[in-house]
């Protein structure tokens, strides 16, 4: 949560000097506001962010002054919660934005002026059901938009604004080829990514990247059609290639016992990890839901929770019974801080740990699998592929060789009914083949 704090730069020889303020949000955020506040730096209790109680001070002038430094962090806060994707502030903007809450008489706006592309698209954000992190990949779509139109700006030598009733099939076809070329455009603008700045420097992206992308552009523009913001479609006459993806890998039972039996006792955080992620074989849910399992996702024998990924369109409660195994590692891990279900870790340290488990007890199969930049296969041992991910594949993988039934391994992995992922499955399943062609015996 974000916090306010005031404080002063002039030593206590100075007369005066200038109320600072401090936004802090995390590790990663640290803002800056300059007000037009001023104290005597003999009198300023830095503590408290007041006027010191035992100086001789105007009880009334005190209180104003005592409540203008509280009014203002309240307006800091609220500058800063307006703003939907705060990845994109910096003090300069905040600065703005603070004034824009003083002083709203500068910023009136006439009625009769369209939204910009951009306050549609924060309209969007705020309007459509979306989970965190579904509204966290349309944020990186965003700024790649962002970052889209000031280089067109700058190529083009000419003011350039993207704009729903005028976006065409060119458009996307540049865009696309913006987001294909954008790793090396960084190196020859750095400018643009000051401006838009992102997480990490952009890396090369592969087809698949850039029509999830591109899907997500249409998902907003076909919403806006809907909220009767514009009547063009560009996307009509405009088609997102379709996806490439590999042969679904996945370990066998036997890969996974081997995993689940070997002796991780000199590594004991490792070995929790390690059953966690057994355990998420066992179940075959999403790392996000695993994550937020508690004791009251326990149902009698019975795992129970609805899949974040369609919790905002059609909720679903998917159960699934526990075996002998999963119970067992339940039983391990009887108390847990803030009742979640099992010690689960960060994401990324979770994968890093199922690397490193696998590295040890030697599951390094090779498998087939599409690089995501090229597009083209390549083999990889599994302890270098492994994440939470081939836990989900593990789950139903195996129960696909079993069943062959999509709908009710569907029912047990979260998967909506006809699903294509299934498909991929099918194409993978050798079981399946040996017994289609045993039927011409």
């Amino acid at each position: 949560m974000a916090s306010v704090t005031a404080f002063i730069r002039a030593s206590e020889k100075a007369d005066k000097a200038i109320i600072r303020f401090r936004l802090s949000d995390g590790r990663k955020i640290q803002l800056f506001h300059k007000s037009e506040i001023e104290v005597n730096p003999v009198k300023w209790d830095s503590k408290k962010q007041e006027i010191k109680a035992k100086v001789i001070y105007n009880a009334g002038d005190r209180k104003t002054f005592n409540d203008s430094v509280s009014d203002r962090k309240k307006a800091i806060l609220t500058a800063y919660n307006s703003e939907i994707d705060k990845h994109v502030l910096t003090s300069e903007l905040l600065e703005l934005k603070v004034d824009q809450v003083l002083h709203p008489e500068k910023y009136k706006s006439d009625e009769d002026i369209p939204q910009t592309f951009f306050e549609t698209f924060d309209e969007f954000l705020k309007k459509h059901k979306l989970s965190e992190g579904r509204k966290n990949h349309f944020f990186v779509v965003k700024r790649a938009l962002q970052r889209y139109e000031l280089y067109t700006e700058k190529t083009a030598k000419k003011l350039f604004k993207l704009d729903l009733n005028t976006i065409t099939p060119d458009i996307l076809r540049d865009i696309e080829n913006f987001l294909r070329n954008e790793f090396t455009i960084f190196k020859t603008m750095p400018e643009i990514y000051k401006a838009i700045p992102e997480s990490r420097t952009p890396q090369q992206r592969g087809q698949n990247t850039i029509n999830g992308i591109l899907t997500k552009l249409r998902t907003f523009i076909l919403w806006s059609i809907d909220a009767e913001k514009t009547k063009n479609n560009p996307f009509k006459k405009y088609s997102i290639s379709d996806s490439v993806y590999g042969t679904p890998y996945y370990i066998t039972i036997d890969e996974r016992n081997k995993l689940y039996k070997f002796d991780l006792s000199h590594q004991p955080q490792l070995a929790i990890q390690r059953d966690i992620f057994v355990f998420q074989c066992l179940i075959g849910c999403r790392v996000g839901d695993l994550n937020k399992m508690t004791a009251s996702n326990l149902k009698n024998d019975f795992i129970e929770y609805i899949p974040r990924k369609t919790k905002e369109d059609k909720p679903v409660t998917v159960r699934v019974p526990l075996n002998t195994t999963a119970k067992e590692i339940l039983s391990r891990y009887p108390d847990n801080e803030g009742a979640r279900l099992l010690p689960f870790i960060s994401e990324q340290k979770y994968n890093v740990s199922i690397k490193e488990a696998f590295r040890l007890a030697k599951l390094t199969r090779m498998v087939t699998v599409i690089n995501p930049t090229t597009g083209e296969p390549e083999n990889r041992p599994l302890n270098k592929i492994a994440s939470s991910h081939l836990a989900r594949r593990c789950f139903v993988g195996n129960l696909y060789n079993q069943v062959k039934d999509p709908n009710l391994i569907g029912e047990l992995s979260g998967h909506v009914p006809g699903s294509k992922s299934f498909l991929r499955y099918k194409s993978s399943n050798d079981g399946i083949k040996i017994a289609l062609v045993n039927l011409l015996d």
